[in-house]
C-alpha cells in the first residue's frame, strides 16, 4: 500500500487514461471490423457482438449525528450483465471482480451477504444506521435449488471466503450455523422460501482490522488502477493511521441478482464502508469538520471507470462551504431528508484549485431533539453463579399509537442449554403470546439452538423476552486460550416493517442516490428495518488450568528423588578404607624397614 501511495499522481493518471483509451480503441476496432464483414460471412445465426454493459458507481454520504460525531458511508456498486442462474460460464471479467465471479459460478450462489464490524452501533445516541450489522463477522448465503449437498458447499465456501477476505471464516462450522425459517429472505430476484438452501452464521469475536479492508479494496475496479483517487485513499487512511479515531466501522459485501428493465438478470455487487468519527478522540474540540480533517486529504478526482461519482451531505444541520446548487431529497428510515450533492464527474465542482475540501459547520450549538428510533433492541444476561442464568431481550416500540409485528431470531450456542418451557414474553406487564414460534433444539457439539418468533409490539411499549439456561461443562480441549475472558454469544436479530411518518415516493423513474435503496418498501405506510442487539459475554465453569503445571512439577520432583536414590544404590560400588596410622607408628615402621624387621 505504501508503494502505491508513494507513486506520483500524474504517472498513475496517465497510465489509467492510456489503458482506457486503448480499451476504447479496441472496442471501436471490433465494431468497425464487424461493420465491414463480407456478405458471405454475415449469417443470421451469428449475432453481432454486443457492447459491455458493466457499470460502476461510487458515492460518499456524510451525515451529522446528534452526539456531535460524523457518520460517513462509502457506497460502491458494480453491475454485471450476465446470467449465472442458467448455468452459463463466463471467462472475461471487466469491472466485476473475478474472484467473486468464480465463487458464484463454482458454488451456485444465488445471494451472498458478508459484513465485518468493529464496535457497536449506539442506536439511542446516533439513530438508525443506513445498513445495520452485528459486531464481528456475519455471513448468510442463499444457494441455488440445483445444489444437492448444501452443507458441503457451505463449508467449502466459508474456507474460500476466509482466504479472499483474510478473515477467520474457516471457524464457521455446524456448531454456529443455522437455517432460519422466516428471517433473511432473499433481497434479489426469486422469492425463494425453501430454507434448506439458506445458511446463516455469525462470529461475534472476530477482530476487524486493515487485513480485512485491504482485500475488500482490491475488489473495486479502481482499487489498483487509480490509487490517488480520493475515495480509495480515504478508505486506506481510515483503516490505518486514523483507526483510533473511529467509534464504529463496518465493511460489507453484498451480491444479489436483480432485474434489468425486467428483461435480463444483472448481478449487483454492493461494497459498503460505514465509519463514525469520534468528536472527542479526534482532538478537534469543536463541532466543525472538513474532509481534510477526517481523511487528511481533499477531493481531487473521480474514478475514471465510474459512471457516477457523487458526494451527498446532509445539510439540514450543516453550513457547507463551498455551497452547491444541486439538492436531492430521499426518504431515509421514514424521514424525508434533503442532501447537498457534489458531482465529482463535473470539473466545475473542484473550482480553480482543482481540489474540493468541504467545510461542515454546525448551524447552532444545539441541534434540536433527535428523532427517536421507532424500533430498538437490547439484550443482557442475568443471574448469579456459574450453573444457571437467564437471557433477557428487550424490544422497544417508540411509536406513539401504532402497533406492529416483529420477527425475533435468537441463536444460542449448544453449551448454554436452554429451558424452552421457561420462555416468557411480556408487554406492559401482561403476557404477550407470540403468533409464530419455530424452535430447533441444539445437539451437543453439533448444532446451536435456533429460536424464531413473531411478536406483536404494542405502541409506546417495551416487550421483554426471557428464557433460562444452564451452563455446560466443556472438555478441557474445548476451552479458548483465554477461558476466563468468557464466551461470546451472537446478537439477536429483529426484523420488522416499521410504520413511517413520511409517504414513500412512488416515482421510480426519478434519479435517487444509491443509499436510498437500502430501505426497500412495498407499502407507503411502512419500511423494512433490521435491528441487531448487543452480543453477550457469558462465563462458563472453568477448571484450574494451573493444576497440570503443579502436577507436572510434583511428579518430576518425586521421580527425581525416588528414582535417583534407587539408581545410586544399584549402580554405586562400596570399598572399606582402613584408617591411616599415627605419626609414631609410621616412624616405627620406617625404622623397622631399615633394620629388616617385619612391620607392625
Amino acid at each position: 500500500m505504501q508503494n502505491l501511495d508513494s507513486r506520483p499522481a500524474p504517472y498513475v493518471k496517465d497510465q489509467t487514461q492510456e489503458a482506457a483509451e486503448e480499451e476504447r480503441q479496441w472496442e471501436a476496432t471490433e465494431v468497425k471490423e464487424a461493420d465491414h464483414v463480407p456478405d458471405t460471412m454475415q449469417t443470421p445465426d451469428v449475432p453481432p457482438p454486443t457492447p459491455a454493459k458493466d457499470q460502476f458507481q461510487e458515492e460518499l454520504v456524510i451525515r451529522p449525528l446528534h452526539s456531535g460525531d460524523i457518520y460517513a458511508s462509502f457506497q460502491f456498486r458494480t453491475m454485471w450483465d450476465t446470467d449465472f442462474l442458467r448455468g452459463s460460464k463466463v471467462s472475461h471479467y471487466r469491472l466485476f471482480p473475478k474472484s467473486l465471479g468464480q465463487v458464484i459460478s463454482k458454488f451456485s450462489v444465488r445471494e451472498l451477504h458478508i459484513s465485518f464490524t468493529q464496535g457497536y452501533w449506539r442506536t439511542m445516541q446516533w439513530g438508525q444506521p443506513f445498513l445495520p450489522s452485528p459486531p464481528g463477522a456475519e455471513l448468510w448465503v442463499w444457494f441455488q435449488d440445483t445444489v444437492t449437498d448444501v452443507d458441503g458447499a457451505w463449508k467449502e465456501l466459508t474456507n474460500v471466503l476466509s482466504g479472499i477476505f483474510c478473515a477467520s471464516l474457516n471457524f464457521i462450522d455446524s456448531t454456529n450455523t443455522v437455517q432460519p425459517s422466516a428471517s433473511f429472505k432473499p433481497l434479489g430476484l426469486g422469492n425463494v422460501t425453501d430454507q434448506r438452501f439458506l445458511r446463516y452464521a455469525v462470529l461475534p469475536r472476530e477482530i476487524v482490522c486493515t487485513e480485512n479492508l485491504t482485500p475488500w479494496k482490491k475488489l473495486l475496479p479502481c482499487g489498483s488502477k487509480v490509487p490517488v483517487c480520493l475515495m480509495f485513499d480515504a478508505l486506506m487512511k481510515v483503516a490505518s493511521s486514523q483507526s483510533f479515531r473511529l467509534s464504529y466501522n463496518t465493511s460489507e459485501v453484498c451480491i444479489t441478482p436483480i432485474c434489468a428493465m425486467c428483461k435480463s438478470t444483472v448481478w449487483e455487487l454492493r461494497q459498503t464502508l460505514n465509519v463514525v468519527f469520534d468528536l472527542h478522540t479526534s482532538g478537534q474540540g469543536k463541532r466543525e469538520w472538513s474532509l481534510f480533517k477526517m481523511f487528511s486529504r481533499t477531493l481531487t478526482e473521480a474514478c475514471p471507470l465510474a459512471s457516477s461519482s457523487k458526494v451527498y451531505v446532509d445539510g439540514e444541520l450543516f453550513e457547507l462551504s463551498p455551497t452547491t446548487p444541486l439538492l436531492s431529497q430521499a426518504v431515509v428510515l421514514g424521514d424525508r431528508r434533503t442532501y447537498s450533492v457534489y458531482d465529482l464527474t463535473n470539473q466545475a465542482t473542484f473550482g480553480q484549485t482543482r481540489s474540493l475540501n468541504m467545510l461542515l459547520r454546525w448551524r447552532a450549538a444545539e441541534s434540536g431533539d433527535m428523532l427517536r428510533p421507532l424500533l430498538h433492541g437490547e439484550r443482557y444476561v442475568a443471574g448469579y453463579g456459574l450453573q444457571t442464568g437467564e437471557i433477557h431481550t428487550l424490544m422497544y416500540n417508540n411509536h406513539p399509537y401504532r402497533a406492529f409485528p416483529v420477527l425475533l431470531l435468537d441463536t444460542v450456542p449448544w453449551y448454554l442449554r436452554l429451558y424452552i418451557h421457561t420462555l416468557t414474553v411480556t408487554s406492559k406487564g401482561r403476557d404477550n403470546k407470540p403468533s409464530y414460534i419455530h424452535y430447533q433444539p441444539s445437539k451437543d457439539r453439533l448444532r446451536p439452538h435456533l429460536l424464531e418468533m413473531l411478536v406483536q409490539l404494542p405502541p409506546n411499549s417495551v416487550t421483554e423476552v426471557t428464557m433460562q439456561f444452564e451452563r455446560a461443562l466443556l472438555k478441557w480441549t474445548e476451552y479458548t486460550p483465554d477461558p476466563n475472558h468468557g464466551f461470546y454469544v451472537g446478537s439477536s436479530v429483529i426484523s420488522a416493517l416499521v410504520p413511517s411518518v413520511v409517504a414513500m415516493d412512488t416515482n421510480s423513474t426519478r434519479e435517487c442516490p444509491l443509499f436510498s435503496s437500502f430501505f426497500p418498501c412495498k407499502e407507503e405506510s411502512s419500511y423494512f428495518m433490521r435491528v441487531y442487539t448487543e452480543p453477550l459475554l457469558v462465563n462458563l465453569p472453568t477448571p484450574d488450568f494451573s493444576m497440570p503445571y503443579n502436577v507436572i512439577c510434583l511428579t518430576c520432583t518425586v521421580v527425581a528423588v525416588g528414582y535417583g536414590s534407587l539408581y545410586n544404590l544399584l549402580t554405586r560400588t562400596f570399598q572399606v578404607e582402613e584408617p591411616s596410622p599415627g605419626l609414631a607408628k609410621r616412624l616405627a615402621n620406617i625404622i623397622r624397614r631399615l633394620r629388616g624387621v617385619p612391620l607392625l
